[in-house]
């Protein structure tokens, strides 16, 4: 199988069940069946042809194993991010040190601007950031000037954590989510998720998709358009407002 790149994932910490809970209603974790997950969660991308690159452990952060949050990679720049709780900017070392390893060119986030990584969605030409609950409109404008040439646009989220707990792409640009809970007014178009997990969408390959277990439906309607859908359970990391989007950050192999 061909290379796609390298996955960096962070295995859950022993205190992952205190993790942030913002939108939903808490319930318990079990983190014995959360690393089984997560187990499960590496092995599809490892299926996928993604090699898996360990951020080191953070075991005093709850959240820790939500990776996506700590940084931003586009193209062979890696913006690191200033969570906008924070008890999680610590994190941000440890991904640091990786993304300087697989030898991309580190710019970050600095005061006073806030950007969490789940708020970054990359589609085609356009970088979608979502101003909410984690980034403000100076971590906005940060990362703009960052990212150089790239098309930023902002969009207001609202009733959930992060713009890719509402709306991620597919491979060719389109846009799925949940209209309810973004200003759909600075999008092209979105296409409506069946159910709400369903807006949470991980790119593989050209035609490949990962999906969580809880939606089936939008795992068989994106089936049926022909994509190769994989199909993870992450119920336990659901449980703190988690989606497959955020427990890795895919950096695809660049032409040698």
């Amino acid at each position: 199988m061909a290379d796609a790149g390298i996955a960096l994932v962070r295995r859950p910490g022993p205190r992952l069940a205190e993790g942030l809970v913002t939108h939903i209603e808490r319930r318990p974790v079990d983190l014995g069946a959360a690393r089984r997950q997560h187990e499960a969660y590496q092995a599809a991308l490892r299926a996928a042809g993604w090699g898996l690159r360990a951020v080191p452990e953070a075991d005093d952060a709850p959240d820790a194993v939500f990776v996506e949050d700590t940084v931003v990679v586009c193209g062979d720049t890696a913006v690191l991010t200033r969570p906008g709780a924070p008890g999680r900017r610590a994190e941000v070392a440890g991904t640091e040190g990786v993304v300087r390893d697989l030898g991309l060119a580190v710019r970050r986030i600095t005061e006073p601007g806030t950007l969490d990584g789940g708020d970054v969605l990359q589609a085609g030409d356009t970088v979608y950031v979502g101003r909410g609950d984690r980034t403000n409109e100076e971590g906005i404008c940060q990362l703009a000037r960052l990212l150089g040439g790239r098309r930023v646009v902002s969009v207001d989220v609202r009733g959930a954590l992060h713009l890719k707990s509402a709306m991620t792409a597919l491979p060719d640009g389109t846009l799925i989510g949940v209209p309810e809970l973004l200003d759909t007014s600075a999008l092209p178009a979105l296409r409506v998720a069946p159910e709400p997990s369903g807006a949470h969408v991980v790119v593989l390959g050209p035609d490949h998709l990962l999906l969580a277990a809880s939606a089936p439906r939008t795992a068989d309607l994106l089936a049926a358009d022909g994509f190769r859908v994989t199909v993870v359970d992450i119920g336990e990391f659901e449980a703190l407002e988690g989606c497959v989007t955020c427990l890795s950050v895919l950096v695809p192999s660049r032409p040698s």
